[in-house]
């Protein structure tokens, strides 16, 4: 299944060496991760989104310059379908980014969307009164009552201000479950540590991390 990155700091950092580590990471992961990239990141607090139908880690990943905030997406189509640039994640409605890393089977809800990912994101926003946490915890939960199993859910939900994280996840905790680290006020969610770095924690199973972001 799929790889994320989520990266925040009260400070710019550099894009591209974040990038490059979640390109090692999605190229030796043991399930292929080359059905395309995305990342999204935010500019002047506007939302800037790249795709690219390559493998991250054959794409150019320089030229990205600095953010506060940058979400990324390494994909793995579930039974090598619909292998589309349009299909690729980050998907974001100007508002919210959502990248998505999961396994649904027998899922019983009506929603639209080209994929499964999209449709996730479109039905969690159904329960948004003013309140994404709760909305991204009252969505999944009832995803999950409605769908036969669900081998993993993972979702980063992004905004300007806020970053959500939901870890779920039935099996393989070694894969599926996400990790964070901070370092000097940057912190990074992602699905596998950064190689050669210490002080990551699993993100508990069934749990939803609200962060609010320095402005």
């Amino acid at each position: 299944m799929c790889r994320l990155l989520c990266v925040h700091s009260p400070r710019p950092f550099a894009i591209g060496p974040h990038l490059d580590v979640f390109a090692a990471i999605s190229r030796d992961s043991r399930e292929y991760q080359g059905h395309g990239w995305g990342c999204a990141w935010l500019e002047a607090g506007e939302w800037r989104v790249y795709r690219d139908i390559r493998p991250v880690w054959e794409d150019r990943r320089d030229g990205f310059g600095e953010t506060t905030l940058l979400l990324a997406h390494a994909r793995s189509a579930f039974r090598d379908e619909g292998i589309r640039i349009e299909n690729n994640m980050p998907f974001e409605d100007g508002r919210h980014v959502f990248v998505f890393n999961g396994e649904l089977r027998g899922v019983r809800i009506r929603e639209e969307g080209r994929i499964g990912a999209e449709k996730v994101f479109n039905y969690v926003k159904r329960f948004d009164r003013g309140n994404m946490h709760e909305a991204l915890a009252r969505g999944l939960a009832v995803i999950e009552k409605r769908t036969r199993y669900v081998r993993a859910m993972n979702v980063i939900l992004a905004s300007a201000d806020r970053v959500h994280v939901s870890c779920r996840f039935a099996e393989d905790p070694d894969y599926f479950q996400m990790r964070e680290r901070e370092s000097d006020g940057v912190r990074i969610v992602c699905s596998d540590p950064y190689p050669g770095t210490t002080g990551w924690t699993r993100i508990d199973n069934g749990v939803v991390l609200t962060r609010e972001l320095a402005g």
